[in-house]
């Protein structure tokens, strides 16, 4: 069977074409649907030779918080009619990273043993926006089990500050 990334690739650079006058609408309701793909159940449901394409697009449609555009509609029913509602998380994926090349920027993940409130998000992302010498589209994660500190993953990049980190680099020392 092939790959997810090379099934969903297709997808993902006709959508990015599509959609190019307006990326940053497009991208939030192509995350939505890939959140809302994830769903084990909803896969199950799709995948009943019973179910009709028109109940499941009906379905994700009414699970989807936000009202989506013609444009949404319409390549969600044809992701479904292809019979691939389980590689939209990786359309997603490969959408959200097209935008990110074309814009010059890149996703982080910023993983935090606390909440982080919207204004220390900001002043964390300049900082880290030196440090990688990029654009960078911040997230926010909660990890208890950093005890403090954070840990920040851009692309295959990792700048771990976390005190779980700093505690495994002493025992290494010691042990050593």
């Amino acid at each position: 069977m092939a790959e997810l990334a090379t099934i969903a690739r297709p997808y993902a650079e006709a959508l990015f074409k599509a959609c190019a006058a307006d990326l940053s609408a497009a991208t939030g309701w192509v995350d939505a649907l890939g959140t809302i793909a994830e769903n084990a159940q909803l896969q199950q449901f799709s995948d009943n030779p019973k179910t009709t394409v028109d109940q499941v697009v009906e379905l994700v449609s009414s699970v989807s918080q936000q009202s989506l555009p013609v444009a949404a509609n319409n390549f969600l029913r044809t992701v479904i009619e292809n019979g691939r509602l389980s590689v939209l998380p990786e359309i997603a994926a490969q959408f959200r990273a097209l935008k990110n090349a074309q814009s010059g920027s890149s996703d982080a993940v910023v993983y935090s043993a606390f909440p982080i409130d919207a204004a220390g998000l900001a002043e964390v992302a300049v900082m880290l926006e030196k440090r990688f010498a990029r654009k960078l589209n911040p997230s926010v994660v909660l990890e208890p089990e950093l005890i403090g500190g954070i840990r920040v993953v851009v692309g295959d990049e990792v700048l771990d500050t976390s005190v779980k980190a700093r505690l495994e680099q002493m025992k290494v020392a010691l042990t050593a």
